[in-house]
């Protein structure tokens, strides 16, 4: 393809372009941000937004017959559009990324979900005290991933106790924290009153 026609994207479909852009955008995206990335007329812009949302809810569109409902659908929420697992399927993609196919944690997340696990209901702050680094972007990650839960804000501080989840349990194959091995021979000496 010469320089001049991949500049010039106005040959491919707009709606096909604007679909590519939301199948990898992380946050919802407006039409006017579409229209200038796209360099495309805010008009046409959502009038394809607008036709992408009929054809993955099955309708017609225009003289394209309707089609079948997608397990997707294209959903206005913060000032833009994203797509989103479509209800009627959130069990089943639920299902898929937290059994199916599950990630590996970091060792980071892996040091937090342990101090968690053996000293809740424990705080952010305390759980950086022990183990001496920032761990706000692990707690949202193990959150994210159902590992653990808020369970309830300090009424003096306001500071957010959290705890492990039943998810937790199944992921390890424990029946109760209780089945948890003692933490203490783990430890080299001198350590144990760090997590008691």
């Amino acid at each position: 393809m010469d320089d001049a026609r991949a500049a010039d994207r106005s040959h491919v479909p707009l709606e096909r372009r604007i679909e590519a852009i939301l199948m990898v955008a992380d946050e919802p995206q407006g039409a006017v941000h579409l229209a200038t990335a796209l360099q495309a007329p805010v008009k046409a812009v959502k009038a394809a937004i607008e036709a992408l949302r009929a054809d993955y809810d099955g309708e017609p569109v225009g003289d394209r017959p309707a089609g079948p409902e997608r397990g997707f659908e294209l959903r206005e929420v913060g000032g833009g559009w994203r797509i989103y697992v479509r209800e009627a399927y959130d069990a089943d993609a639920a299902d898929f990324v937290l059994t199916q196919t599950p990630t590996r944690l970091s060792q980071a997340a892996l040091e937090t979900l342990a101090v968690i696990a053996y000293k809740q209901p424990i705080t952010r702050g305390a759980v950086a005290a022990i183990r001496a680094v920032n761990v706000d972007s692990v707690v949202r990650t193990l959150l994210g991933r159902g590992l653990i839960r808020e369970a309830f804000a300090d009424s003096e501080t306001g500071a957010i106790h959290y705890e492990t989840t039943e998810l937790l349990l199944t992921q390890l194959g424990l029946n109760s924290l209780d089945e948890l091995p003692p933490i203490s021979p783990l430890l080299p000496d001198g350590e144990e009153d760090v997590l008691a």
